[in-house]
């Protein structure tokens, strides 16, 4: 499994956006210019953000990007789900088979059908996919931040 770049590029605009000390949004181009990513690649990830209201544009001349709610109620699950999508990571393939029969789990203990029964494949595969979800909603904008300048904290106080 991997993430897009987009997921990469979303997570840092955020951290940055949430790290700004000028409290003020911040331009296409800078977000750009400190990712190192072209305006227009980046434009349209910032769209699915706000269009999920994770950011919010600011029109104008002097306009850019703003989180739109704080940056400890916008976890890595969050924006992961808006630029990667909502489905599922993984969906059992073979539940017509007489393979998938010898591996399910029966709900009852009637006859073994292919709709009364759990591939155990797929359920391990739920769980996994399940355990990184919440991984990722435990982990915010908010907590990367705070990590960062503990770690430049401790470097600070090594010299």
């Amino acid at each position: 499994m991997q993430f897009s770049k987009s997921t990469d590029y979303a997570l840092h605009a955020l951290l940055h956006l949430g790290h700004s000390d000028r409290f003020k949004n911040v331009g296409i181009k800078e977000l750009s210019a400190t990712l190192g990513v072209s305006e227009s690649y980046l434009s349209k990830i910032m769209s699915k953000l706000r269009q999920d209201g994770i950011v919010r544009a600011v029109p104008g001349v002097n306009g850019g990007y703003e989180l739109a709610r704080p940056a400890d109620q916008i976890t890595f699950l969050d924006v992961i789900q808006v630029i990667e999508g909502r489905q599922h990571l993984f969906e059992c393939s073979n539940s017509n088979s007489q393979q998938h029969l010898l591996l399910a789990e029966a709900d009852t203990e009637e006859k073994k059908s292919p709709e009364s029964c759990q591939c155990l494949v797929e359920k391990v595969m739920v769980g996994a996919e399940q355990h990184l979800h919440q991984y990722l909603q435990e982990h915010t904008i908010q907590s990367v931040m705070d990590e960062a300048l503990k770690r430049c904290d401790h470097e600070a106080n090594k010299k």
